[in-house]
């Protein structure tokens, strides 16, 4: 028989050697069903992979600017999920940013100096997702509404808000789009740094970073997260204002989403699709879990998710494959991965039948005895 149980705590090399195991053998997976497959070698085409994450000095910037977006958003998912308050709407509240700046950019783009420009695109981007997450927010803190619908209807409504916004702002009518925003005067757009526009996105994403996990560890907000989410009612028992930790929190969180909204399109973008977010809130989502919360930790977990993209889009062109056999290995080393974490949280006891017999008899008859 097996019998599961907790882990207590497991020592750092203990859980990365179940991870290694885990990747190794993900890879093994993936080298017979690549073999099976297609025929080709599995080493070659793990050798795409790495050429297409780092193959160039231009693909180790697009890698590390792909890397700080993704963590952006998932060190903004961060404190809502510490506190049990499952955020799935970092897509539409990206959007809401995004909107936000390209409205300050095409509105006021000729009126102000740059500087201005940027300062104002920050405070709007800032409250507008922070807007979009504190309405349901509110909902959970008054009625205890399901906070997970609740922020992913949220995103449907954000997706539609900026198609309607892009048709109205369409450029040339008919074409459903507004190409690069400002394209000549560059009104609204990050300041390159060594000649880098990636840079100045990479160095604020860090700051963050840093500055997110300061504030969840060592912190009176940052305490207060974590009791609300262990347990409401010993929240309120040591005199903790539930309602208003969960929408502090969720203006922290989407008005974090907001200003990766502002990154996407004064930093690299210059434009507004509904799109634009490319599936960084639900990716998010997975970063803070692998992490398990920890902002610094998810600097590794985005490297690993944004690697796997780059690396199967390489496969595809190098080996003329389908993008779908790229994504099906990127999904097979995830699902090993998440897998490993049931090990590392969780030990299997082994026991024999006739041990828990054995067991089973003298509890019998202690009971007949007492």
């Amino acid at each position: 028989m097996i019998h599961i149980s907790k882990r207590k705590e497991m020592p750092l090399w203990q859980s990365l050697s179940i991870r290694l195991a885990a990747i190794v053998v993900a890879l093994i997976v993936c080298g017979i069903i690549t073999t099976t497959m297609t025929g080709l070698n599995p080493l070659e085409v793990y050798a795409s992979m790495v050429k297409g994450a780092f193959g160039s000095p231009r693909k180790v910037w697009i890698l590390l600017q792909e890397l700080a977006l993704l963590l952006c958003v998932s060190v903004a998912l961060t404190p809502a999920f510490r506190m049990r308050f499952w955020n799935l709407g970092g897509e539409g509240q990206i959007l809401v940013g995004c909107l936000a700046s390209a409205a300050c950019m095409i509105a006021i783009g000729d009126k102000l100096p740059n500087p201005l420009l940027i300062f104002i695109m920050l405070l709007w981007s800032l409250a507008a997702g922070a807007l979009w997450a504190v309405i349901p927010a509110y909902f959970k803190a008054r009625w205890n509404t399901n906070e997970t619908l609740f922020t992913l209807m949220m995103n449907y409504v954000a997706t539609q808000l900026v198609a309607y916004f892009v048709i109205v702002w369409e450029v040339p009518k008919g074409s459903g789009n507004i190409g690069i925003i400002n394209q000549t005067t560059e009104a609204g757009w990050f300041a390159q740094i060594a000649g880098n526009k990636y840079l100045l996105n990479i160095l604020l994403v860090a700051a963050l970073t840093v500055a997110m996990y300061i504030y969840l560890n060592y912190s009176k907000h940052g305490y207060e997260i974590s009791v609300v989410g262990e347990s409401v009612n010993t929240a309120r028992y040591v005199g903790i204002k539930v309602e208003r930790v969960i929408l502090r929190t969720l203006l922290l969180s989407g008005a974090i989403c907001g200003f990766a909204g502002l990154l996407l399109v004064a930093g690299t973008n210059h434009t507004l699709t509904t799109t634009l977010a490319g599936g960084r809130g639900f990716t998010a989502v997975m970063v803070t879990w692998l992490a398990k919360f920890n902002p610094l930790v998810m600097i590794a977990s985005s490297l690993l998710l944004v690697f796997m993209g780059n690396g199967a889009a390489e496969i595809s062109t190098a080996f003329a494959l389908n993008q779908s056999f790229g994504d099906i290995l990127t999904g097979i080393i995830l699902f090993f991965i998440i897998g490993s974490e049931f090990f590392i949280t969780y030990k299997l006891s082994f026991s024999s039948h006739d041990k828990q017999t054995n067991q089973a008899t003298l509890a019998t008859t202690a009971m007949k005895e007492a």
